[in-house]
């Protein structure tokens, strides 16, 4: 039996990958402060013996501190095959994309403090959750935007939302620092557009579109929308994704891995399919809004973990909004 400590286990990533372990048999240690998630998100896991819940914040040091402990406590049982932290917690919530402050302290001050935390008990490897956001206005090339290209951003003139970007961006340089100065084994993981049925707020794509469909029959959308086309993860497969990486030595070499799909659908479809799912045939549509500095599309490239893992997706676009519609009827 393996230990894993996950932050923002009540979010839309740290829950799943939290059940996903405890499906095999793991031991999973999760907190979170509740900022853009809620309990109920783990309620079928709460009472599992082999996960402990804590509503501990990752900004807070004393907390962190009690997390320190409990670790260091149960790895001096010998129980444990291997002890590995995740950092799932991140403000990904998009009215927060804007607020530098909260980015700044929770994605990057924190997420150092938690790496530092994992190095210090000895965990073995450290899985850091980062973005595909950090690809911003380079983000669709033939085949998909790969690891190794350069990266385009906008900058402080033209959107703000670049901060949590750049901020995420950071954190996988100090993954790459721990790496090569040998303190701990570990990986970056840029995420596609995940989504999940248990979303809690409707002003993410996929459930602003669902829940606008459901209560009024039509949605309102940004004019980028006439354009816009993105692809979409559903979170079993981001956190299976996860999982896979964990689990395989040499992909913890400290790089990043892009994780997402190659279904793309335009956001005009993604409606008109949430609609037909609702049984609503002809949705109302109304535009209204720019957002400046948002690319028209974003695919990402994701034979480097194919390759390193075998993973893939198994959910498709039409299957997850399937999952998301029963979710709500």
């Amino acid at each position: 039996m393996n230990l894993y400590v996950i932050s923002g286990v009540t979010g839309m990533t740290g829950n799943e990958v939290a059940r996903q372990l405890i499906s095999r048999g793991d031991r999973v240690i999760g907190f979170d402060n509740f900022f853009a998630s809620s309990i109920e998100s783990i309620k079928d896991i709460l009472n599992n013996p082999n996960f402990t819940f804590y509503e501990y914040d990752l900004n807070n040091g004393d907390e962190m501190n009690l997390l320190k402990d409990e670790v260091l406590s149960l790895k001096s049982s010998g129980a444990f095959g291997k002890i590995a932290y995740v950092n799932c917690a991140a403000v990904v919530h998009t009215e927060h994309f804007y607020h530098v402050d909260r980015t700044f302290e929770t994605n990057v001050v924190s997420m150092k403090t938690f790496l530092d935390q994992a190095i210090d008990v000895g965990a073995v490897a450290y899985i850091n959750c980062s973005t595909s956001e950090v690809y911003s206005m380079d983000s669709y090339r033939e085949g998909g935007v790969k690891e190794s290209d350069f990266l385009t951003l906008a900058n402080a003139e033209h959107s703000q939302r670049t901060s949590y970007a750049v901020g995420k961006l950071m954190t996988e340089f100090f993954m790459k620092d721990a790496v090569e100065t040998g303190k701990i084994h570990g990986c970056s993981i840029r995420f596609a557009n995940v989504y999940s049925k248990s979303e809690l707020y409707p002003k993410h794509i996929i459930p602003h579109i669902l829940t606008s469909l459901k209560e009024r029959g039509g949605v309102e959308l940004l004019e980028n929308s006439k354009k816009n086309c993105r692809s979409f993860l559903h979170n079993f497969d981001s956190c299976s994704a996860v999982i896979a990486l964990m689990d395989c030595d040499k992909a913890l070499d400290g790089s990043v891995y892009n994780v997402g799909t190659d279904e793309e659908i335009s956001i005009l479809d993604l409606v008109g399919l949430c609609g037909r799912k609702l049984g609503i045939e002809k949705p109302e549509i109304i535009f209204k809004g720019y957002r400046a500095s948002d690319p028209e599309k974003r695919l990402l490239n994701t034979e480097k973990i194919r390759k390193a893992t075998g993973w893939k997706p198994v959910v498709s676009i039409e299957k997850g909004i399937e999952m998301c519609v029963a979710e709500i009827k």
